[in-house]
């Protein structure tokens, strides 16, 4: 790869930081939680004097730090570059929360409008990161660095990272503060629509509004083409032999899958 290409990456890569900064503030400020990855920092910052974007530079170097105890000898310097990384994606966030200072919905359909907006922005901003192909941030670095010791399954691992750190925020939010602040419903919400988002543009090649297009129409025909041939209701799970949720990644689907073909075979060889 010459100079001149790498460079091209990082400025595509910087340039999602900054997208994917102004999707968690979006999401932030719609009130209804912020996304499990910034979960930990968003709770600290309602109870601590420091800014949001402090916290996630904090807890970035955090996990930067779990990294080298996981890694060991084969923590190498490029993964210094994620301090840098990181303490930008800090201050962008701050920066976009100020530049957002005007947005707070009141209405309930409101925030959701203004969630799923925030949804779709960082979903772009991760697809911008993804396409660059130069660097990770700490999230999905330190799930990496599990996946390579351990020998585990990436998409598992990052569903039970993201997991945890929830679980973690709402007990941070409980004992700093007494109740639940920080995390709700909205949390849910971006780990379930963001990567899937991402996910469509990343294979599309195609802008937020392209990826939600492609969405509706490819749910649409799947809709018409099985209620025409079986007359049966599109999406009830009851109608169908298996159900499998992709957003928590395609080696999960795969291993699912993979799973009731090998139970369907054993029955099928039992009865000969």
């Amino acid at each position: 790869m010459s100079m001149a290409e790498k460079a091209k990456r990082y400025l595509v890569f910087l340039f999602g930081l900054f997208i994917s900064s102004l999707g968690v503030s979006m999401i932030t400020k719609a009130d209804l939680g912020t996304s499990p990855i910034s979960a930990i920092p968003y709770v600290l910052s309602l109870n601590f004097p420091w800014t949001l974007g402090g916290f996630t530079v904090a807890f970035s170097l955090f996990l930067i730090l779990l990294q080298l105890l996981i890694l060991r000898k084969n923590f190498k310097l490029e993964h210094l570059l994620q301090i840098a990384f990181s303490i930008a994606f800090g201050w962008f966030i701050d920066l976009t929360m100020v530049w957002l200072s005007f947005l707070a919905p009141q209405a309930y359909p409101v925030k959701l409008l203004s969630l799923l907006a925030g949804c779709v922005v960082l979903a772009f901003g991760v697809y911008l990161e993804v396409l660059a192909d130069v660097a990770m941030l700490p999230g999905e670095s330190f799930v990496r660095a599990v996946v390579m010791t351990w020998k585990t399954e990436f998409g598992t691992t990052k569903v039970c990272f993201d997991v945890s750190i929830t679980a973690v925020a709402v007990v941070v939010s409980f004992v700093v503060s007494g109740k639940l602040a920080g995390v709700r419903e909205g949390t849910l919400i971006a780990a379930l629509v963001v990567g899937f988002i991402a996910r469509i543009m990343e294979y599309d090649h195609c802008d937020a509004a392209g990826a939600r297009a492609s969405m509706a129409k490819g749910d649409r025909k799947r809709a018409t083409y099985y209620q025409y041939y079986t007359r049966r209701v599109w999406g009830l799970a009851r109608n169908f032999h298996i159900a499998v949720d992709t957003t928590l990644g395609y080696d999960y689907a795969r291993e699912t899958i993979a799973g009731a073909l090998r139970t369907l075979q054993d029955n099928l060889a039992a009865r000969v």
